[in-house]
């Protein structure tokens, strides 16, 4: 069984940054790709991106990399704003990156961003 663990999360203000990071693991952890989601209070859960798709939100704000091991994606932010505020997931599934939550059947458990004005 494959487990993502995310990390990185808390309480900043807006202008500055936090890096979060996902780590899979599980015999069958490489055959599965990672993406960044996140879901704000009230909100339906919207795809951020992976390593080479960005969702038009966080273009120019965030970059997502991924270590040289391929088992850790990593979500930089910068300059954050109050609107980034929410739980950050990460999700994998076999196969091609998809933006539909629905296409993605392993899940973290999230980390909390909060950031105040």
């Amino acid at each position: 069984q494959v487990q993502l663990v995310e990390s990185g999360g808390g309480l900043v203000q807006a202008g500055d940054s936090l890096r979060l990071s996902c780590t899979k693991s599980g015999r069958t952890a490489s055959d599965y790709t990672m993406a960044w989601f996140r879901q704000a209070p009230g909100k339906e859960r919207e795809f951020l991106g992976n390593i080479v798709w960005y969702a038009d939100s966080i273009k120019g704000r965030f970059t997502i990399s991924r270590s040289s091991a391929k088992n850790t994606l990593y979500l930089q932010m910068n300059n954050l704003k109050v609107e980034d505020t929410g739980v950050y997931f990460c999700a994998a599934r076999r196969g091609l990156v998809y933006s539909d939550t629905r296409r993605y059947d392993i899940w973290g458990q999230g980390t909390q961003v909060t950031v105040s004005s």
